[in-house]
């Protein structure tokens, strides 16, 4: 008979209580034939990171979400519903009433995560498909069947229940729940090392976009336009995408830390440093960040490149256009908008930006999604005038962003947080491609903008074990 350690016995001991009290709180709600969407818990002893934990279902859907000012993780698998679309433009309308409907009604906590394309106003591109973002469509929004919530040092797990529809499944949710891992230890797995890149476009084909850009913000038709490289890089042995999240979350404080998992195919990583807009009741919060520099490796070069980031022309122009538009969105949601009257910055472990956090109260009958469509693109990841940039975009980028740069988030009843999907990654198989983008307005330099980049997908690099994220890049 295997002889197994005391404090094994007690974690699977405890795993089954916990497993057991929730299906006993399952199959309690599921006696009510009231329509609506239930959120049952019971408080998980003992410490466990919720990334190690959604980890372990490494065949299901999942979601991770972890605020940038919020005490709140949420690691999620399963699916008790799905919001999601295919073709484009996003009619948000229309998605709007779908979650509008889907939420009333619903406990307090029921949160549908997911995001949308960058360019949610038009089909992929017919010359440049990537089926790697087929499975997330146009939008996606999922509300997890199951969750561990940490929060305020304690954790929950957590089941949804749709009703009255869960009630002929309850068996089969309870069946679900006996696979759900607990404990689980914490894990240090080292990543694979990439052995190739790729990068898309080159270098001689990013000059010619930039001088392009250059020669449009110069006759007039654009202000700004923000272009954007995929970094393909190849690693020697397939590689869990969470796993990756894991080593990216500690390297970068002060950031979203997201990740979007399909049942099938890839997974979309990141750790972005830009809110899009939290929305608390009629309250809206949005912020404006342009304009890049490094942190110095000594406090004396920090502050130099901190004066410098703020009193730079270039930079100030470029915040200024992310700043003004994002003013001008929220007025057509909002009947008011407040604007700080000096520039911020939003300070990064590798990085710094110009900052504004802007605060509108919303008009009455102003929904998430009307928010939403008003807000994304942002000249931040778009440009000045947003159509101009985005077609121009479209036409000049040879890749498909999919949801890069596009909204990541959670919708619930009159509450909602999006990021923008920067600092990411698509992750499949043995296969990692990273986005980031620079923002050209007059002054800007191509090799200027490409070392930019370079600096942004350093966090990856890192983690990566890349110590120089110009690896192969020329």
């Amino acid at each position: 008979m295997l002889d197994l350690d005391p404090t094994v016995i007690r974690d699977i001991e405890g795993a089954d209580d916990v497993r057991a009290a929730l299906a006993d709180r399952i199959r309690d709600a599921t006696r009510s034939s009231a329509a609506r969407t239930v959120r049952v818990s019971v408080p998980v002893p003992g410490r466990m990171r919720p990334i190690d934990w959604v980890r372990a279902r490494s065949s299901a859907e999942a979601v991770y979400w972890s605020g940038r000012d919020e005490d709140r993780t949420v690691a999620a698998c399963g699916t008790a519903d799905v919001v999601s679309g295919s073709t484009a433009p996003v009619d948000y309308q229309a998605l709007g009433r779908v979650l509008d409907e889907r939420l009333d009604g619903a406990d307090s906590g029921v949160r549908y995560y997911g995001g949308m394309r960058f360019d949610a106003g038009q089909p992929t591109a017919p010359n440049r498909p990537d089926g790697r973002w087929a499975p997330f469509g146009a939008y996606r929004f999922v509300l997890p069947r199951f969750e561990l919530v940490e929060a305020d040092g304690t954790l929950r797990l957590v089941c949804t229940l749709v009703l009255p529809r869960d009630a002929e499944r309850v068996d089969e949710i309870v069946d679900a729940l006996g696979a759900v891992a607990l404990p689980v230890p914490s894990e240090h797995t080292a990543l694979p090392r990439p052995h190739q890149r790729q990068d898309v476009p080159g270098h001689g084909e990013w000059t010619e976009m930039v001088r392009w850009a250059l020669d449009a913000i110069e006759g007039g038709s654009l202000d700004k336009v923000v272009l954007a490289r995929r970094v393909a890089l190849s690693l020697g042995a397939p590689m869990d995408p969470l796993l990756v999240l894991s080593h990216l979350e500690p390297a970068t404080p002060g950031c979203y830390h997201f990740a979007v998992r399909p049942s099938r195919g890839a997974a979309f990583v990141g750790a972005s440093p830009e809110r899009l807009f939290r929305r608390a009741g009629r309250t809206v919060v949005s912020e404006a960040v342009a304009g890049t520099r490094p942190r110095g490796e000594t406090a004396a070069e920090d502050a130099r490149l901190r004066q410098e980031l703020l009193q730079s022309p270039k930079e100030r122009r470029e915040h200024a256009f992310v700043r003004d538009a994002i003013r001008d969105d929220l007025d057509r949601v909002c009947r008011e908008v407040r604007i700080p009257k000096k520039r911020g910055e939003l300070a990064l472990a590798r990085g710094r930006h110009l900052h504004a956090r802007i605060t509108g109260t919303l008009r009455p009958d102003t929904g998430t999604t009307d928010v939403l469509e008003a807000l994304h693109p942002t000249p931040a990841v778009g440009g000045v005038p947003t159509d101009d940039a985005v077609a121009a975009i479209r036409a000049r980028e040879p890749f498909d962003r999919g949801w890069y740069a596009g909204p990541v988030g959670w919708v619930g009843r009159d509450a909602a947080e999006f990021a923008v999907g920067l600092r990411a990654g698509l992750v499949e198989e043995a296969q990692m491609a990273l986005f980031s983008g620079a923002g050209i307005v007059e002054g800007s330099a191509p090799d200027r903008e490409w070392d930019e980049i370079e600096q942004k997908i350093g966090d990856f690099a890192a983690i990566m074990g890349v110590s120089d994220p110009r690896m192969a890049s020329r």
